[in-house]
């Protein structure tokens, strides 16, 4: 197929080297510039809706919002096309994103996915896939070349939305239990790392449980998912669950103690070091 890809970001440029070498043409285009071996740079995003399909990996709502529709992109679109959002974005935007294109006469999948850059890198991402079965399939050999698994989420785009919000939100819960069990064994004289050795090998064998347990038992908190972005994808929980009319304590407690991360200064540093905070609080 030939894809057009707007964004390369960590995520975005290892899902275009896995595309190239899946035997996929690709174009992208990315506001910083900058190049991926096998893809072809273009000039703009609206050459990137000249293709079969394109895949979008921006960092949130606004960035769409400004590069695609405040520039008129869709109207441009290439007929048969099919756009793919892969980024973290809210419910609400996706259902906007499904109206506009429909009115452009595009198709449309909301196409988050679970997994980290080094995940990304080795094409075993998990993909949620969210719109009208037809574009689903139309689309279906990018997500195998991207993804070790395609969870179909349904009719409803947002849907997809929905349960990727939901699943980072259970991230941050996790990293918050670990940090509060944390507090309560070492007070007791036993270390994190015989703890997180029972739990991790009795009730919480979890790929979420492994990495950031590891990153709290020895403190170490360089990037793979940033606080700052962890805050955004918590907020959009917490616009879901007003939407909902719902009101989510756990939900509450996280998003609040997130953003005392990123207030304290470690925005650029991953999404665990809430658990410092945690720990480490006389509170």
């Amino acid at each position: 197929m030939k894809i057009g890809m707007i964004g390369l970001g960590a995520m975005g440029r290892a899902m275009a080297r896995n595309l190239v070498q899946a035997g996929h043409t690709v174009s992208a285009w990315n506001r910083s510039g900058g190049s991926v071996d096998g893809v072809t740079m273009i000039a703009s995003p609206v050459d990137a809706f000249q293709c079969d399909a394109v895949l979008t990996m921006l960092s949130d709502d606004r960035a769409i919002r400004s590069v695609l529709l405040d520039a008129g992109v869709l109207k441009h679109a290439k007929p048969g096309l099919v756009h793919v959002v892969t980024s973290t974005i809210s419910v609400a935007f996706a259902r906007e994103l499904v109206a506009l294109h429909d009115a452009a006469g595009i198709d449309y999948v909301s196409a988050p996915v679970l997994g980290r850059p080094d995940v990304a890198d080795k094409g075993e991402l998990n993909v949620l896939a969210g719109g009208a079965p037809h574009a689903v399939d139309k689309v279906r050999p990018l997500f195998d070349a991207i993804g070790k698994r395609v969870w179909e989420m349904g009719a409803d785009a947002h849907a997809a939305n929905a349960g990727k919000i939901a699943c980072n939100m259970m991230i941050t819960m996790a990293i918050e239990a670990m940090a509060e069990a944390v507090v309560l064994t070492e007070a007791n004289g036993l270390t994190r790392e015989r703890f997180f050795d029972l739990i991790l090998n009795t009730l919480f064998g979890s790929r979420s449980y492994q990495i950031y347990s590891a990153n709290i038992a020895a403190g170490n908190y360089e990037p793979g998912f940033k606080a700052s972005l962890g805050l955004k994808d918590v907020g959009l929980a917490a616009e879901a669950a007003k939407e909902a009319g719902r009101t989510l304590r756990m939900l509450s407690a996280v998003h609040a103690q997130m953003a005392a991360t990123v207030a304290a200064g470690m925005g650029e540093r991953d999404w665990s070091a809430m658990a410092a905070l945690t720990i480490e609080s006389k509170d």
